[in-house]
């Protein structure tokens, strides 16, 4: 009997630290956003949505340390208004941003990797980039003086790139490739186009 009862209180207490383990780890969970460990760094996957920013603020309040992003597989934003306020969110947090190896980032996810003030990749990454569209049309339809590209333009100058370089990155991205496909970038244009800072 005595030993039969060691045997439950045994599972109990390793059932209460399972649970325990995964409230620990959603409590670290930000829509796309996993805070590490070390409270310092965070793993970034998914899609970027109408809600990302809420979660990043929200992140912040709770982990104020933090300094790094992790960027793995991020396909871009379903929303690019919240997109480049959050961008502009993690720039003013003078957050670092890095790509993990193997790790794929395109579209918007792009333009939210540009805001990190310390930009670094890892092995066998891939970066992405296209013309945005809304189903009717392309940015590329436009003349380049059109308002239509001022979301984007204004965007890269408060993230800290020079009105030439914003407007030279933009139009890249947006001729590289029609808003159904994608152009990953060669190491020459990662190069040319300083999407790394070292």
């Amino acid at each position: 009997m005595r030993i039969v009862n060691v045997l439950l209180i045994t599972a109990v207490v390793i059932l209460s630290w399972g649970c325990n383990k995964d409230v620990d780890l959603d409590a670290r969970k930000f829509g796309i956003f996993s805070v590490e460990e070390n409270g310092t760094s965070v793993i970034a996957e998914g899609t970027i949505g109408s809600q990302t920013l809420d979660h990043f603020n929200t992140l912040l309040e709770n982990y104020p340390d933090i300094d790094l992003i992790k960027m793995t597989d991020m396909p871009g934003s379903n929303d690019d208004a919240t997109n480049v306020l959050l961008g502009r969110a993690v720039y003013n947090q003078a957050l670092s941003i890095h790509i993990e190896d193997n790790g794929e980032i395109a579209s918007g996810a792009v333009d939210l990797f540009l805001a990190g003030r310390e930009r670094t990749k890892g092995a066998n990454t891939k970066i992405g980039v296209h013309s945005w569209g809304d189903g009717n049309s392309e940015a590329t339809d436009f003349p380049e003086d059109s308002s239509e590209h001022d979301l984007y333009i204004n965007y890269y100058k408060d993230i800290g790139l020079s009105d030439e370089d914003a407007r030279t990155f933009y139009f890249f991205t947006i001729n590289a490739a029609p808003a159904a496909d994608i152009h990953w970038m060669t190491e020459e244009e990662i190069e040319t186009y300083n999407v790394l800072t070292q």
